[in-house]
């Protein structure tokens, strides 16, 4: 019998960011990225609808650390 699929934000770009500890790829936490598979189906989607936003701010302030 096969495990059913777990959606998935991962975009294979598993880079950390170190001041907000969150993946440049995807936008979740260390925490988040390990402990997804044993999440709740509504846990998981809950992140997953904040994963914009976040990734917004990382790009917002990569943006701002380009040198002139």
């Amino acid at each position: 019998m096969t495990q059913p699929s777990i959606k998935t934000p991962c975009i294979k770009v598993c880079v950390v960011d170190p001041a907000s500890s969150l993946c440049t790829g995807c936008g979740r936490s260390l925490q988040e990225i390990g402990s997804w598979i044993s999440m709740s189906p509504e846990r998981r989607m809950t992140i997953i609808r904040s994963l914009p936003a976040r990734l917004k701010v990382l790009r917002a302030r990569d943006v701002d650390r380009i040198p002139d």
